[in-house]
């Protein structure tokens, strides 16, 4: 459902996959029935190489566990076709869904509120990519991507007129994080229109 009128976009490193158990809880995990199936795999590989002691640790922390190891995969595995996910974007998804409840101010970039282009610059600064301020400037600076070969970390604009009135982070299965309007809070969302355009910070 279309979340209501949108406010326009203004004209204006993590530490350890430890610490990112905490923080991104069970927001987003690789599973074995997205298209994604490369990190599914890398995730599995990498749960039975852990010592005993992160194996104990599994048992009790199972989600953050899965998660935290499928931000490895996307880290560490060897490059794959489109489809596989930025590795700035893994980790831009991860701090996007840590700052879910921050209220929307227009004409802010972090680190307590934002707008929509201020979330995805922040998480991508984070990560470690630059990206300018605008949505405008962001589409134009990323590489271009058909729907079809989407992933994770890539963002998602929102055509309006001729410029990009919107844009958040994809998620997986069709859902971004993204900073919406006044009155507002970050939060993850279904995607409500077939003309998103997708753009992979590299």
């Amino acid at each position: 459902m279309r979340p209501g009128k949108l406010a326009p976009c203004p004209s204006v490193q993590l530490r350890t996959l430890r610490a990112k158990w905490a923080v991104v809880g069970s927001h987003y995990a690789v599973t074995e029935n997205t298209h994604h199936h490369g990190l599914f795999l890398y995730m599995n590989a990498e749960v039975s190489r852990l010592p005993k002691s992160e194996k104990r640790f599994k048992r009790h922390r199972g989600p953050a566990l899965l998660l935290s190891l499928s931000v490895a995969a996307a880290l560490f595995a060897p490059a794959r076709p489109a489809q596989a996910a930025s590795l700035y974007g893994i980790k831009a998804v991860a701090i996007a869904a840590s700052k879910k409840g921050a209220p929307y101010v227009y004409g802010a970039t972090g680190p307590d509120e934002f707008d929509c282009s201020g979330l995805t610059l922040y998480a991508f600064r984070k990560a470690g990519r630059a990206l300018p301020r605008t949505a405008d400037a962001q589409y134009e600076s990323t590489l271009h991507i058909p729907h079809a070969q989407r992933a994770p970390g890539d963002l998602v604009f929102f055509p309006q007129g001729g410029t990009m009135g919107h844009v958040g982070i994809y998620a997986g299965h069709d859902k971004i994080w993204h900073a919406p309007k006044p009155g507002t809070r970050v939060r993850l969302e279904r995607i409500w229109t077939g003309t998103a355009r997708y753009s992979r910070a590299n």
